[in-house]
């Protein structure tokens, strides 16, 4: 046994240390992965930044080239609509310097280049200006002084055309030079995922020869594991029967012990309460009416009446009644009972979830009683929920051969405390609630031989399970 673990012992070492290595060797080279990675997106924004400056020279050319041509044809036809061009080109112009500027903030020697292109391009259309406040000041005509200042504005031109095309040339180089580097880190990132598959396959033909090699023992754990985990499963399914079972039993006592409270309480109570009652009026007929002692007579009759109808309604929640028993389907009982509560569901915008097992057998219960318990459940989890965001869920279904009546809400929910008195008489956590309407329920179910149980969690809902003989 001893050699066995040692073997086991140094096997799983072994294996650690593989996979230890396997992953050290991944975790570099997704490393120079993501490294490459970086770096190539950093080229390739270069990339774009370069073509981004040569674009806008060449837009910039294009707005003053633009400008020209629009005032020779002005020129030439003497006709203001070829101004047009020239009239948005300072705009443009202007625009396009200042984005250049701005992408090759980085480079002062083209900053430089942009700074004289500038100068000229000023230049040039003020020449430009001056050439049409002469041509208009002469009538139109052609004059010297308009020649010499369109062969200065030529001149410009040709400087304005070589400027731009030094900007476009140094950022050309650059291009090439990035272009190079990103072919680069292209050419190391195939590499390395190269090199990362090769090892994806060493690991993977490890992963094999320790799989096949630690097979035996992995089926042996295995079969020891699934019979240890059945036997397990089969104690807590037999533990959690017997917990229900005892929950079980013990509210049942509880409600028997409760019943026979009640009708003690009924009998030594009505009694003694009856007497009260008839001395007081029997006093109310000797005694000389006045305000006073009329309103003293009225709050005895009052308060015994009260009592009286507290102990009857006690004794009602707790007593066992005659049933009538009918085959009648569980899922048109919910319906019956959800319509009279549809006046509560509307006044609280509840969402009703139904989830019913049509192929569900009749029960024989008394259609009545079971349609009054159900109703009160379905009411309690109307009144759990906030108004405008309950949902009251409603299934059926079976469990052991009976029938199982599911009712859940998502309201606030109970206290583990709160959920053992439950059922007993006056509990309630409602302002206006008497306590007696899940002891009534309770009764109920129990009169039909059927079971009741309740879960719940603070700020999780609640739900309740009842069950049911078939017919």
């Amino acid at each position: 046994m001893k050699i066995a673990l040692d073997k086991k012992f140094f096997a799983d070492r072994r294996i650690r240390l593989g996979y230890l290595l396997v992953f050290i060797l991944l975790l570099t080279s997704y490393f120079f992965i993501f490294f490459m990675n970086g770096q190539i997106q950093k080229q390739a924004d270069s990339i774009v930044h370069t073509n981004s400056v040569i674009m806008q020279a060449g837009v910039l050319l294009s707005d003053v080239t633009d400008a020209e041509t629009g005032l020779r044809g002005y020129l030439i036809m003497k006709d203001k609509e070829f101004l047009q061009p020239f009239n948005g080109s300072p705009k443009r112009i202007s625009t396009a310097i200042a984005q250049l500027r701005t992408l090759t903030i980085d480079n002062p020697e083209q900053q430089k280049r942009i700074d004289t292109l500038n100068r000229i391009v000023v230049k040039r259309i003020a020449i430009i200006n001056s050439c049409l406040n002469v041509f208009e000041n002469s009538n139109r005509l052609i004059t010297d002084s308009l020649k010499m200042l369109i062969y200065s504005g030529k001149q410009l031109m040709d400087k304005i055309r070589d400027c731009v095309q030094r900007v476009k040339n140094t950022e050309q180089n650059l291009l090439q030079s990035r272009t190079t580097d990103l072919i680069a880190y292209k050419s190391a990132v195939r590499v390395i995922n190269i090199t990362s598959l090769v090892i994806a396959f060493l690991f993977l033909a490890y992963a094999i020869f320790t799989y096949y090699r630690e097979n035996t023992l992995k089926k042996q754990a295995d079969k020891a594991a699934l019979l240890y985990a059945q036997e397990l499963e089969k104690s807590i399914k037999d533990l959690k029967e017997a917990n229900t079972e005892l929950i079980e039993l013990r509210r049942n006592e509880k409600f028997a012990v409760t019943g026979r409270i009640a009708r003690t309480i009924a009998h030594e109570v009505k009694n003694p309460l009856t007497n009260i009652n008839l001395a007081a009026e029997q006093l109310k007929e000797v005694v000389s009416p006045d305000d006073e002692t009329n309103m003293l007579f009225d709050m005895i009759t009052r308060n015994g009446n009260r009592i009286n109808q507290l102990v009857s309604d006690l004794l009602n929640s707790t007593k066992i009644s005659e049933l009538k028993f009918e085959k009648v389907s569980v899922n048109e009982l919910l319906d019956e009972a959800l319509y009279m509560a549809k006046d509560r569901i509307e006044l609280n915008n509840v969402k009703v979830e139904k989830e019913y097992n049509a192929q569900l057998s009749a029960v024989l219960v008394d259609k009545e009683q079971i349609k009054t318990a159900l109703l009160n459940l379905i009411v309690n989890a109307i009144e759990a929920t906030e108004q405008g965001r309950g949902i009251l869920n409603i299934r059926t279904g079976t469990k052991n051969n009976k029938c199982v009546v599911i009712i859940a809400d998502n309201g606030v929910g109970m206290k583990k405390d709160d959920l053992l008195k439950l059922f007993e008489p006056y509990f309630t956590k409602k302002p206006k609630g008497t306590g007696l309407g899940l002891t009534h329920t309770q009764s109920i179910i129990l009169n039909h031989k059927g079971s009741i149980n309740v879960e719940s969690e603070p700020g999780k809902g609640t739900k309740f399970e009842v069950i049911l003989d078939f017919a």
